[in-house]
């Protein structure tokens, strides 16, 4: 099998990436990038990333689609929220803290991620130093948001993370980002990167590509 043949088999098998699982259309507008921004406060705490997403899912559902409506949405209904996806470990310190990541947005960003884009002006690392300034946010929370925006701002590719590149050696792939970009047309890479981040995911005893 080809590097190129690996790659698409790894988009075929685990290329959904985890703003699709969580039933977010990115786009490059101001409500799917803040729900991306929560799901990826979520999935950087050390939980099971099914049980982030499921929780992200649970909170769109819940219609927190936007920061003013996580700020009209009460403590408790937020916890409700988390809890109906499982993400109980952490549930009432993530419900604080997604209430001032959305007065944070809210305030220094007008509602709308695309200045933070803006004001990065095309260096992915200031963009991750920007999104680092959030409640809760650290470089993992900063990566995957990176990491799946790339598929909306093309300017961030190729990003991928430590997590990705650990996918990427498991299934024989390179580990360069510029090597693992030009195996896949350039709208497929945040897919890539997701797909190979759940290969890194995957359990020891569990084969990443069946086949």
């Amino acid at each position: 099998m080809t590097p190129r043949d690996t790659a698409a088999a790894v988009l075929g098998q685990h290329g959904t990436t985890f703003a699709a699982q969580a039933g977010i259309r990115l786009a490059d507008t101001p409500a799917p990038l803040w729900q991306l921004l929560v799901l990826a406060e979520l999935l950087s705490a050390r939980i099971d990333a099914d049980i982030a997403v499921a929780a992200t899912s649970e909170l769109l559902d819940a219609g927190l689609t936007t920061p003013d409506h996580m700020l009209e949405a009460s403590w408790q209904d937020r916890v409700d929220a988390l809890g109906r996806g499982h993400y109980r470990r952490y549930d009432e310190r993530t419900s604080r803290q997604l209430g001032d990541l959305a007065t944070q947005v809210r305030d220094r960003w007008h509602g709308d991620l695309s200045r933070l884009a803006a004001e990065a002006d095309g260096d992915a690392d200031r963009a991750a130093a920007l999104l680092q300034d959030f409640p809760g946010f650290g470089p993992l929370g900063a990566h995957v948001f990176l990491r799946e925006a790339q598929a909306v701002w093309p300017w961030l590719r190729p990003h991928l993370d430590d997590r990705a590149l650990r996918g990427a050696e498991r299934v024989g792939l390179p580990t360069d980002p510029a090597a693992l970009a030009d195996l896949v047309d350039g709208d497929d890479l945040a897919r890539l990167a997701a797909g190979l981040v759940r290969v890194s995911l995957l359990g020891n005893g569990e084969e990443p590509l069946a086949g």
